[in-house]
């Protein structure tokens, strides 16, 4: 049967977040080929005591996409079959473009790192925020943060993550009010979410703009894998549509819910997800009764998946 590959984004990064994967030596061989590119040792700092240091944009993106490469290459050491599809939720589908050889490793490590910043630059520390909008529909949310934009302030949903599970970004006070104006509409929770930067809304047009400037230069080959993108839910060949999917996803929303729809109307329901947490395990349940996801989050779980596919 046909399965799909997700790969986790921000937010699923935690200490020890590899310790399951400690007797495969090509995990510690992509942390250190990751750590080289950047100077700075990732496996320190995952087996470290210091959370907070873990949630800041331009450590996370760099180290969420090694881990979920790592993963991946823990898979196919093991002997793990191709997948039919591959998508990423936010950063993830960086790391998608790696495991379908559309994008090097190394050079991947550079971009994202590249990409945290002038993120993290477009919109200064504190000015920024991020919320998940629980148990209201797309369109109230949408409506919250219309009423929510005063005096020029922004705040966007941007992640349509499963049916009554939506994030909202912009700057820090109008996610405060669209909260507010959530829990008045009878949202069942509204939390502020441990991340620098408002992610995906149209604070980050200038940070696209200088992105799309960086991956001119930047080699980028047809994927041997479908890769399905966040912005439009399709899969691309072209080099040029690949980098504009790239660019537009900084202030665009991310569409997950149509993502794992449309695997599910191409008759892919199988799915696991390739890289620390649970998070897109869990959303897929909600999203398609029909659609099956399991987390990858350490060997034994590899081991099991690649049974399954071969029984």
């Amino acid at each position: 049967m046909a399965f799909a590959f997700f790969f986790p984004g921000q937010g699923s990064q935690s200490l020890h977040m590899m310790d399951g994967f400690n007797d495969i030596s090509v995990v510690r061989h992509t942390f250190q080929e990751a750590s080289d590119v950047l100077g700075q040792d990732l496996w320190a700092l995952i087996n470290g005591d210091d959370a907070a240091k873990l949630n800041a944009t331009v450590i996370t993106q760099p180290l969420m996409l090694t881990a979920g490469i790592a993963t991946w290459r823990a898979y196919q050491h093991l002997g793990g079959a191709a997948p039919a599809a591959l998508a990423g939720h936010s950063l993830g589908e960086y790391t998608a473009l790696v495991a379908a050889q559309s994008l090097d490793f190394a050079t991947a490590i550079k971009l994202v790192s590249e990409r945290a910043h002038l993120m993290q630059n477009a919109v200064p520390q504190g000015v920024g925020a991020m919320a998940a909008i629980l148990g209201l529909s797309d369109e109230e949310v949408m409506d919250v943060c219309r009423l929510a934009q005063d005096g020029g302030e922004v705040v966007e949903a941007v992640n349509f993550n499963a049916v009554g599970q939506v994030v909202i970004a912009g700057n820090a006070q109008a996610v405060e009010t669209a909260m507010a104006l959530a829990k008045e509409k009878g949202a069942k929770r509204a939390l502020p979410l441990p991340v620098s930067v408002p992610s995906h809304c149209s604070l980050m047009k200038p940070a696209a703009e200088k992105l799309k400037a960086y991956l001119a230069d930047v080699e980028i080959v047809a994927p041997h894998i479908p890769v399905i993108h966040n912005v439009d839910v399709n899969t691309h060949q072209d080099v040029a549509l690949i980098k504009d999917a790239l660019v537009r996803q900084l202030y665009s929303p991310v569409l997950w819910t149509q993502t794992v729809n449309k695997l599910v109307e191409d008759g892919i329901t199988e799915a696991a997800e390739c890289g620390p947490g649970k998070v897109l395990a869990g959303l897929s349940k909600r999203i398609n009764k029909e659609a099956s996801c399991v987390a990858l989050t350490k060997q034994a779980d590899l081991e099991a998946f690649i049974a399954a596919q071969s029984a």
